[in-house]
């Protein structure tokens, strides 16, 4: 086994403890294994590592924020990549999945908005997942994406899924299109580092099935591009794949600023 990582900042130290799980457990061919929550108690008894007082923040990190480390990223076969997603109560699964990676193409015109969004939230906003989530809402970029009427029911939305445990939707909308069908629209945020993975979108389905049985779920990713702009993403989920169904990419502008020719083109 590896070394574990050196344990002086917060992110060694989360390393270091899921180093340890991960090697307590797999062998060489594995292609997934589930780990107890108790397990990190264990994990740090062992390495001497001081816990963060929500022990679920480690594999969450690992879910959604930080990428794994080297030691178990070189165990991952040729085209295939570890996730952690939720196994029920206090449980977790690693889980060998196709590498999917969605980024905003380069090659897709920027559709020119009015921008509508409070100076207030811009010069207030704590974070690029706040801001963009805001920026989201206040210019209806839902509503003219899919084409519905849509109402944002909850952000940061916590419960619980069956067989995955705790979830957290980034923002939840509930949208009505002009032959009355409803719609659950859970929304991921991603700065322009972060990438769009499928345990998330996989845990808002599940969310929106068990929760919602009788509306359509569409899931949408949002995520800053490089020069501001806005990628968005309706994502499908095919096994444990997250494919794109559509990709728009909207520019916030003054309205003074809006080009008269290209809202012309739009027509087409």
């Amino acid at each position: 086994m590896p070394k574990p990582a050196p344990k002086g900042s917060q992110n060694n130290r989360y390393k270091a403890l899921i180093e340890q799980i991960f090697f307590d457990h797999w062998k060489n061919g594995m292609r997934e294994f589930e780990f107890r929550r108790d397990e990190i108690n264990q994990g740090a008894e062992k390495l001497g590592i001081r816990l963060p007082d929500n022990i679920g923040d480690i594999p969450y990190s690992f879910r959604y924020r930080t990428s794994l480390p080297d030691s178990i990223v070189q165990s991952q076969p040729k085209g295939l990549e570890w996730i952690i997603e939720g196994a029920g109560r206090s449980k977790y699964r690693f889980k060998l999945v196709r590498t999917t990676r969605i980024r905003p193409r380069d090659d897709l015109v920027q559709i020119a908005i009015p921008d509508a969004t409070p100076e207030l939230i811009r010069l207030y906003a704590l974070d690029d997942e706040q801001a963009l989530l805001a920026i989201v809402r206040y210019n209806r970029l839902i509503d003219i994406f899919l084409g519905l009427a849509t109402y944002s029911l909850q952000n940061h939305l916590r419960s619980t899924v069956a067989e995955i445990g705790q979830i957290e939707i980034d923002e939840l909308y509930i949208g009505l299109d002009k032959r009355g069908c409803h719609y659950a629209i859970p929304v991921q945020a991603k700065g322009g580092k972060d990438q769009i993975g499928v345990v998330q979108t996989a845990q808002d389905v599940r969310y929106c099935e068990q929760t919602f049985p009788a509306m359509r779920c569409r899931p949408v990713a949002a995520q800053f591009m490089k020069d501001g702009a806005i990628a968005l993403f309706e994502l499908s989920l095919k096994g444990d794949e997250v494919k794109v169904i559509e990709e728009r990419h909207y520019k916030l502008v003054p309205a003074t600023e809006l080009d008269r020719a290209a809202i012309v083109d739009y027509r087409e």
